[in-house]
C-alpha cells in the first residue's frame, strides 16, 4: 500500500511544527521560518481534504480542523512578530486538532 505524497507532506510538516516550537523557545532565529513552512503544510493538507459524508458531527469536526489550520498560520505570524500570543493560539489549535482526530476516529468506527 503506497502512502500518498499529501500524507507524507503532512507528517513532515507536523514534525517541523513540533521541532520549531521547541527551538523558538531557545531563541533560535530561524525557528519562525520552520514553523511557517510546517504550518503551511498542515494547513494545505487540512484545507485540501474535504469531507463528503453526511454525518453532521464529522462535518462540525472538520470545521474545527479548518479553524486549527487558520490558528497555526496566525501562530506563525505571532512568532515572526515576537509576541507571546503564539503560545495561546498554538495551544488552542493543538487542542482542537487532538479532539477532532479522536472523535472522528470514534465516529468512523460507529459508521462501520
Amino acid at each position: 500500500m503506497k502512502t500518498p505524497i499529501k500524507v507524507i507532506i503532512f507528517y513532515i510538516s507536523a514534525v517541523l511544527i513540533l521541532v520549531s516550537s521547541a527551538l523558538f523557545i531557545t531563541k533560535w532565529e530561524y525557528a519562525p521560518y520552520l514553523f511557517a513552512f510546517g504550518s503551511a503544510g498542515v494547513a494545505s493538507y487540512l484545507l485540501s481534504t474535504p469531507y463528503t459524508g453526511t454525518n453532521f458531527r464529522v462535518k462540525r469536526l472538520r470545521r474545527f480542523e479548518i479553524i486549527s489550520a487558520v490558528l497555526l498560520v496566525v501562530t506563525s505570524y505571532f512568532m515572526f512578530k515576537h509576541r507571546t500570543e503564539w503560545i495561546m493560539t498554538l495551544s488552542i489549535a493543538a487542542f482542537l486538532l487532538l479532539y477532532s482526530s479522536i472523535v472522528v476516529s470514534i465516529e468512523e468506527k460507529k459508521e462501520k
